[in-house]
């Protein structure tokens, strides 16, 4: 100890006399840890950490294998396997022999009104075991039990999250017994939910929990989903009883699993042999790890929070390079003290130590800086990534695992640029240090830079080259065609159903709100559909269509939605065949539709072939035919951005018989954004519960969509600058060191009669030839880490001749910048004084 203590005061001593060194490493290292603290905590919290609950290792998310029949399916995103109907969620949660118990949950858009002041809110339709089955505890009040989910309609209760709880009604504990109305149906809120727990679904952020027997006032129509075994919606968690492992309750669910198939293939009544073994006999049942839950996001953020990790390793590994360079010219100053050290019996084990403690010295406050600054990098990195939504699924505060990823990254970086200078110093010769010949330094120390620095350059190329292809992704993006004109362009949604309006009042009210906007000052057209463009949703639909052979059990799937009859000239989507809708287009005349080119062609061969041609919904070719198509429209992506064009038919507003969210666009002559409040004004005065749903232009809806790839840009180059601006002081450093060592030998050149250019030159092709190593053995990696990370990319390829060639450039330019100063001095030396120093 008293060793130890003798270190430590020593390495201080060592520090305070070399402030700018110190507070260089300390920044330096800093950017490194810090980024990646930052980072971390996302992908921590996306795709490592459990569930708050108790003993979340327990815990399966239950999948089912095998064809889809006909009938309704609700996606909310994840694995499609993982949905099932409520009769079947019961029959797998009675008839079990392995679980403790069984939890379904499905989440929901609501109206939500709490003392006057509508908003758009979201629901978490749970079974009545929820909380019990997950052993979460309240923070107010009692949680729902199995006695408030026996019978539809009969209990209308609701838990309030901790975080609606906290920043919406102050955490008041009276929220307890207070009534609240939830699509205009008062609900008693009986308690809150615990704090740190959202939900079973990471990602899902309800705003308050709700009795699966209440579907009918959450999902208004919904309620026959309880009992309908065609309609697939729920996502199930399971907990396995204490010793059954997951292998050991998936053998034991599969026999259930096919029985309860086999009772719905009774159903559908007599079906081919092929669609007997896909429904049937190649069907089974999965039971997947569910101690992080279910989530319908994950898979959404995994590739680029991975890339960003990625990047931000690089940058820490270039940041600790660079301090690793700065210790060795610091050990080349301190080589002779060594040396003196060993002389009088220190052993290198000792002196590694010190060389350690110093290296502690440095990272942990490196670290520790990172960590204050970490919490505002997240929060920027959490409003780039996913908008205002994420600011909920992510948190940006502090925990102990993060500050133990912090320790650890911040001590591994002191080691690995700490044994830089233990390395050189333990090749170094006692008798030339002792002789104070080591000011000329040695070839092995400056070979050390020199391979120090080229990792640099290479770290540097591989991060440019990431930059620049996803620069070029993003460019690519933004200049898509997405079939329709976006700019000046605004759209929202409403929901009359979720603030109490009647199915039979809903489309006389989308006609007011439509009238009422057409009528505003700036206005162009107004337009409505049941199915947003670009905003990552889709509603699909099996038909059938006359003079089209389906084959066996062919359940080919279209976008489906009802627009208004100004939808297309609104959105400026071109007519190419037939008419568009008219207000003659309803209830009370001929169904029609409109299909695009895609569909057109899949379904007709062209697109003139397809007019008149009469279709229906239902996949094969058994459904009623009694819709005639009567236009086609040009193929607009729909999904988003990145999707492809699937097939679409368009059926008229007035036809659709059950009429509820409906989404608006407004084309304005002007600046769209500046007529914002005053759409939002127009809906208030028409009906105050009435709440909006993502009020914004139509560009600002496709940066939001291309919210992951903007990130991952701008975060590119961001640490690509870092990563050039380090590798520029590298080689800056390496230069002089290198050039003041070779100051006699340049003194002899000129004495014999080189000119100042030519030792310049000299000095030039020292960098260039340093730079074109880094830069020959980065860029094979560069491809092929882009070729791993090409689902990221668009309309660019891995090896990308034009991203290559310019790194290249970039860094050849950087190098000779760097040289600049270097090949100065270098070209300046007296010949007489050089030939003197020795």
């Amino acid at each position: 100890m008293n060793s130890f203590l003798q270190d430590l005061r020593f390495s201080l001593r060592q520090i305070r006399r070399s402030p700018g060194f110190m507070v260089t490493a300390v920044l330096t290292l800093a950017l490194g840890v810090g980024a990646n603290t930052a980072i971390f905590s996302l992908l921590d919290q996306a795709l490592l950490r459990s569930l708050p609950v108790r003993a979340p290792e327990q815990l399966v998310v239950l999948e089912g294998t095998g064809k889809v029949w006909e009938g309704h399916f609700s996606n909310h995103g994840g694995d499609e396997e993982a949905y099932f109907s409520y009769p079947m969620y019961n029959d797998l949660r009675d008839q079990n022999q392995v679980f403790d118990g069984m939890l379904a949950t499905a989440p929901a858009d609501i109206g939500f009104v709490y003392n006057g002041d509508p908003q758009h809110g979201r629901a978490e339709l749970v079974s009545g075991n929820y909380f019990t089955l997950l052993g979460v505890r309240p923070a107010v009040g009692r949680l729902l039990t199995q006695s408030d989910d026996m019978k539809p309609d009969a209990n209308p209760v609701a838990v309030v999250s901790f975080d609606l709880w906290k920043n919406r009604f102050g955490a008041d504990p009276a929220i307890v017994g207070a009534t609240a109305l939830i699509n205009d149906h008062p609900f008693q809120i009986v308690g809150v939910s615990a704090p740190g727990f959202r939900s079973a679904i990471w990602g899902e952020t309800p705003d308050v929990f709700v009795p699966m027997s209440m579907l009918d006032q959450v999902m208004p129509g919904k309620g026959t989903r309880l009992a309908n075994h065609k309609d697939r919606w729920i996502n199930i968690l399971g907990r396995l009883k204490p010793g059954v492992s997951r292998t050991h309750a998936e053998a034991s669910m599969n026999p259930l699993w096919h029985s309860l198939r086999a009772e719905e293939l009774k159903a559908l009544g007599t079906q081919s042999q092929h669609f007997t073994d896909e429904f049937l006999t190649n069907s089974r049942m999965k039971l997947l790890p569910g101690s992080r839950g279910f989530s319908y996001q994950r898979d959404y953020y995994r590739r680029p929070l991975f890339a960003v990790m990625g990047m931000a390793l690089l940058v820490l590994l270039m940041a600790a390079a660079n301090v690793a360079s700065l210790l060795l010219v610091r050990s080349a100053v301190r080589a002779r003290e060594f040396s003196v050290r060993k002389a009088l019996g220190a052993g290198s084990l000792r002196i590694l130590r010190q060389l350690l403690l110093e290296g502690l010295l440095i990272g942990l406050p490196g670290g520790l800086l990172g960590m204050l600054v970490a919490p505002f990098a997240m929060r920027a990195l959490i409003h780039q990534l996913a908008g205002d939504t994420a600011y909920i699924a992510f948190a940006s505060s502090v925990d102990t695992r993060l500050l133990g990823f912090n320790l650890a990254i911040a001590v591994t970086a002191s080691i690995f640029f700490s044994l830089a200078p233990a390395l050189q110093l333990r090749r170094s010769d006692l008798t030339s240090e002792l002789r104070q010949q080591s000011a000329t330094g040695t070839g092995s120390r400056l070979g050390f830079r020199r391979s120090v620095v080229c990792l640099q350059v290479g770290l540097s190329v591989i991060l440019l080259v990431g930059a620049g292809l996803f620069v070029r992704t993003m460019q690519n993006l933004r200049h898509v065609d997405v079939g329709f004109t976006t700019g000046h362009l605004v759209t929202f949604g409403i929901n009359p159903v979720l603030a109490g309006y009647a199915p039979s009042s809903v489309a006389a009210l989308h006609q007011r709100v439509m009238d009422k906007l057409s009528t505003l000052p700036g206005v162009r057209s107004v337009a409505a559909t049941t199915d947003a463009e670009l905003a990552g949703d889709d509603t699909m639909a099996n038909v059938s269509v006359s003079g089209y052979t389906a084959p066996p059990d062919d359940d080919f799937q279209v976008e489906s939605s009802f627009v208004t009859p100004s939808y297309f000239s609104t959105l400026e989507i071109p007519v190419i065949e037939g008419r568009s809708f008219t207000e003659e287009d309803d209830l009370a005349h001929p169904s029609v539709a409109i299909v695009n080119e895609s569909f057109a062609k899949h379904f007709c061969g062209n697109t003139k072939s397809c007019l008149g041609r009469q279709m229906a919904g239902g996949g094969g070719n058994k459904a009623k035919l009694d819709t005639e198509i009567v236009g086609v429209v040009r193929d607009a992506k729909h999904e988003g951005i990145r999707d492809a064009v699937a097939p679409t038919r368009f059926r008229p507003l007035k036809q659709n018989p059950t009429p509820a969210i409906l989404f608006l666009y407004l084309r304005m002559f002007g600046d769209p954004a500046q007529e914002l409040p005053t759409i939002r004004r127009s809906i208030q005065q028409l009906d105050p519960k009435l709440a909006i749903v993502s009020l914004r232009t139509m560009d600002a809806q496709i940066d939001d969509d291309l919210s992951d790839e903007r990130m991952i840009s701008l975060l590119a180059v961001s640490f690509g600058a870092l990563a050039t601006l380090l590798a520029a002081v590298g080689l800056y450093g390496v230069l002089a060191y290198s050039t003041a060592q070779r100051t006699r030998e340049i003194g002899i050149r000129i004495a014999l009669g080189s000119t100042r250019l030519g030792v310049s030159r000299l000095v030039l092709a020292d960098v260039l030839r340093l730079a074109g190593i880094g830069i020959v053995l980065a860029i094979p990696c560069s491809v092929l880490l882009a070729w791993l990370l090409r689902s990221q990319l668009y309309g660019v390829s891995s090896a990308d001749p034009l991203t290559l060639a310019g790194v290249t450039l970039l860094i050849a330019v950087v190098a000779m910048i760097a040289a600049i100063v270097p090949a100065r001095r270098a070209s300046s030396v007296d010949p007489t004084t050089a030939l003197r120093a020795e």
